[in-house]
């Protein structure tokens, strides 16, 4: 053990004549503990809903988007599609069509994303249709629709051949019903459909604002739909705007014919989208544009950033009231030490090594409270994310927990930022520790 660390560790075990710097010492160590183990568990709920937060976004829509720069269409999509899903780290793609609509049932209507998709390319590429809690979004499929229509029909004509004399109430049910198994399905958003009132089984008329050129102007587009699906991914934006239906049936609203307006796709590492999106508009080739999860999010990931920054800083002002306590702690140590300093200076000590000993002894101060601090701050983080000990409502928070994610690289910075901090507080006591004169000290001794 160096000289200056070993008189270090000795003016800290020492009982001094003034109890109430020990105090004070003690107070520093549990300051410094205390805004550490703040920091991990701050950063740990930080990590844990970014994480949580990251996970259902990418969950709920694809990684990249490629759509015409001319906002055209897409041609050929098929051969397209079937071309870049062989470039290397895409896992999947997927067709859909995008369209700003209006929802209505009856004196209610809202504002809509249509998304135009096949749920078997669908379900590679997001998780919403995973996320239908009411109904199924089975009926989306294209084939199980034709066999349901086939289905109804069959039904109708046997009806009509075999002779009976029903209600005529029951008869008039029994149409209502098979013409609305005869609309084309639609799947919404939990908050949509509520504001909307509608729910399984409901008839909703959906309008296009592109419309259509007549003989008296131009007439919205629209048609109706019945609803099979109600699903609640856990985002407000998602729930509350984005409705979808087959492909076929978007392109017919729209009038797109075998047009599609983007192509989806899932990589393999979403960190590498970037770079993916480019290799993928060199590869489609010019009038193409790429979009990843990270342009299309920014705004909302920049504000996470933003909140952990705040959150370092406001709960770090722990760290730095603690400083405070071991600069104060070190003055007074020096003024009791002024003769023991004087004493060792005389027998040969340089001012170097004095300086160095209060150092030393404030880092140590800061060392073991950063150690106590990430023990109490990791135990209380992986409790969390065991054991969910802090609930929340989930109709507010879309999760009935506080999520918990602690890193070891977090507590690497706070260590090094509260060791760093608690070394800057010792610098000036060290330094007028190291300008005292022997012989002005002893003088009266």
């Amino acid at each position: 053990m160096r000289f200056e660390l070993f008189i270090a560790t000795r003016y800290l075990r020492a009982k001094r004549r003034q109890a109430f710097i020990g105090i004070i010492t003690g107070i520093s160590i549990a300051g410094v503990a205390a805004g550490v183990a703040s920091l991990v568990v701050a950063m740990a709920i930080t990590n844990g809903f970014r994480q949580d937060l990251q996970e259902r976004l990418l969950g709920s829509t694809s990684h990249i988007s490629l759509q015409r720069i001319a906002d055209d269409g897409i041609q050929n999509w098929p051969a397209l599609m079937d071309r870049l899903a062989q470039q290397p780290h895409v896992v999947a793609a997927a067709p859909a069509i995008f369209e700003q609509v209006l929802i209505s049932r009856g004196p209610r209507a809202r504002g809509a994303v249509l998304k135009g998709m096949i749920p078997r390319y669908e379900r590679k590429v997001g998780d919403l249709l995973n996320s239908v809690k009411q109904g199924s979004a089975a009926p989306l499929d294209e084939a199980s629709t034709v066999i349901a229509q086939s289905n109804s029909a069959d039904a109708n004509i046997a009806s009509t051949k075999t002779p009976s004399s029903p209600d005529s109430l029951a008869d008039s049910l029994a149409d209502v019903q098979q013409r609305v198994a005869a609309m084309p399905p639609i799947v919404l958003g939990q908050d949509m459909a509520d504001s909307l009132g509608a729910t399984v089984g409901s008839v909703v008329l959906v309008v296009s604002p592109q419309g259509e050129l007549t003989p008296f102007g131009t007439v919205p587009k629209y048609n109706r739909f019945h609803v099979v699906g109600i699903f609640n991914s856990g985002f407000f934006d998602y729930d509350s705007s984005w409705a979808f239906v087959r492909l076929s049936d978007a392109q017919k609203l729209f009038g797109l014919g075998n047009l599609i307006s983007v192509i989806e796709f899932k990589v393999d590492d979403i960190y590498h989208a970037p770079a993916i999106s480019r290799e993928l508009e060199d590869a489609a080739g010019k009038g193409f544009m790429a979009t990843n999860w990270e342009e299309q999010n920014k705004a909302l990931f920049h504000a996470l950033r933003l909140e952990r920054l705040v959150t370092f800083i406001t709960i770090g002002l722990i760290v730095f009231v603690a400083a405070l306590n071991i600069l104060i702690s070190l003055i007074m140590m020096v003024m009791e030490k002024t003769k023991d300093i004087a004493v060792l200076m005389s027998m040969g000590t340089r001012r170097a090594q004095v300086r160095n000993l209060f150092i030393a002894q404030g880092v140590l101060i800061g060392a073991i409270g950063t150690a106590i601090g990430l023990v109490l701050g990791y135990a209380i983080s992986y409790a969390g994310a065991h054991y969910h000990v802090l609930t929340l409502s989930p109709e507010v928070y879309s999760i009935d927990y506080v999520p918990f994610a602690p890193r070891a690289s977090d507590g690497v910075l706070v260590a090094v930022v509260a060791v760093g901090i608690s070394f800057i507080a010792t610098l000036y006591p060290s330094w007028s520790a190291s300008r005292i004169l022997p012989a002005e000290a002893l003088r009266y001794e």
